[in-house]
């Protein structure tokens, strides 16, 4: 694999230890790396299973307003899953999923809100840009597909109520159109169930495969000098990680990007962190598929389902699952997959493969960026919720700035844990 031309040396002063090896520690390790710093990857598995790698692949640009919102709160009812829709709220689960949902309740208070799409919005739209960058200095451009994708939906009424909530929503730098007769026909010809309307976003993406992204990131990540550990972390402190086994690692500085695990990581620095698993679950078959290659991934909007085509298989994901992120899978939210998939009469059959993972999710519903307070040397990147593959780039990109000294191109302050207090 060449090296990208924009590579930098490691320094022999600067040295960096990321906990947690998913997208968004991988990419920081990454930018780290390209900034100077001999970097150790701390992962807790061998074989990646994080969100990270089993989610839909989108680069989701036009996601610009945070889900905790007044919008949200009024739909709430009718998106529960025993109603039919993709939001499950276990009832074994209520002492995790309780808490949770208050404090997303203050979060999607009017003026909160839009502090935070204010904050959101300017992150996104730096986003395909860094996106574009990284696959660059990975020396894998292929791997970035921005064909943006398709929303449909199956009757007129939910055409129509859908269009009119995407008209008036905040897009970022994506934008939209409606499908022309030729494009529903082509879905209609391809789907079982009736196609009402649909539109076509531009400036969003869709990685080609996330199984090359996570090989090609570690072997990039290796063959630049990085040092890639599987172990798990016990204790940060200043300069120091302390693994289950007892080693101690040193470094000048630490980055905590462990997902739900980076709460308790940070908790004895006095900062709170109120994360919750949201956990999505999947359905994939494999490469030999009778799904076109070229088609950009396609929002089953009244389903809340959202399906991509990858190298390696097409894929059918969906479900917003509170609960703790040890807690076991719920076959019944593969069986609602399936009912969809039947529906629409895709090519995906009972040999497709399961998987569940956590995504970590704070309620606001923006990430967890910054420096810890009070500390020499430990900084974090957790919390991305449903856009942690979208902004895992321009995340690396911030932290490498932020351990450089350098000011970001926006403010960071909203992303800051101390918001919690």
């Amino acid at each position: 694999m060449p090296k990208p031309e924009n590579h930098v040396p490691a320094s022999d002063h600067r040295s960096a230890i990321v906990v947690g090896g998913g997208v968004i520690g991988t990419t920081t390790a990454l930018a780290l790396q390209r900034a100077g710093w001999a970097v150790t990857l701390i992962e807790a598995e061998d074989t990646p299973r994080a969100a990270s790698w089993g989610n839909a692949g989108h680069i989701a640009t036009e996601q610009a307003e945070p889900i905790a919102s007044p919008a949200m709160v009024r739909g709430f009812a009718k998106r529960l899953f025993f109603r039919g829709g993709a939001l499950a709220l276990p009832p074994r689960e209520i002492a995790t999923w309780l808490p949770f949902s208050l404090r997303l309740l203050k979060a999607a208070r009017p003026a909160r809100y839009e502090r935070a799409h204010e904050a959101l919005a300017a992150l996104l739209a730096q986003a395909m840009p860094a996106w574009q960058r990284h696959v660059a200095a990975l020396g894998a451009p292929d791997l970035l597909r921005a064909h943006g994708h398709v929303v449909l939906w199956e009757t007129p009424e939910s055409a129509a109520r859908g269009l009119a909530n995407w008209q008036a929503a905040d897009t970022g730098t994506a934008h939209f159109r409606s499908l022309t007769e030729a494009e529903l026909q082509d879905w209609r010809a391809r789907i079982c169930a009736p196609i009402a309307g649909g539109i076509r976003f531009e400036g969003s993406g869709q990685i080609a495969d996330p199984t090359r992204l996570a090989e090609t990131t570690s072997a990039r990540f290796v063959d630049d000098g990085g040092t890639r550990i599987v172990a798990r972390v016990a204790s940060v402190g200043d300069g120091e990680a302390r693994l289950t086994d007892n080693r101690r690692l040193t470094a000048d500085q630490i980055v905590v990007t462990a997902g739900v695990a980076s709460a308790a990581l940070l908790r004895p620095f006095g900062l709170k962190a109120p994360i919750i698993a949201e956990r999505g679950y999947h359905l994939q078959t494999g490469p030999d598929v009778d799904w076109p290659a070229d088609l950009p991934p396609v929002v089953f909007e009244d389903r809340s389902m959202i399906v991509t085509r990858f190298a390696g298989g097409l894929r059918a994901a969906s479900i917003v699952e509170f609960a703790r992120a040890q807690a076991n899978p719920d076959p019944a939210k593969w069986n609602r997959l399936r009912q969809h998939i039947a529906a629409l009469g895709l090519p995906i059959g009972e040999d497709a493969k399961p998987w569940m993972g956590a995504r970590p999710t704070l309620p606001d519903y923006l990430p967890a960026i910054g420096r810890v307070p009070g500390a020499k040397g430990v900084s974090y990147a957790f919390g991305h919720n449903h856009l942690g593959l979208t902004l895992a780039p321009i995340t690396g990109e911030l932290v490498a700035a932020m351990l450089a000294g350098k000011s970001p191109p926006f403010p960071t302050s909203p992303f800051e844990l101390q918001r919690f207090r």
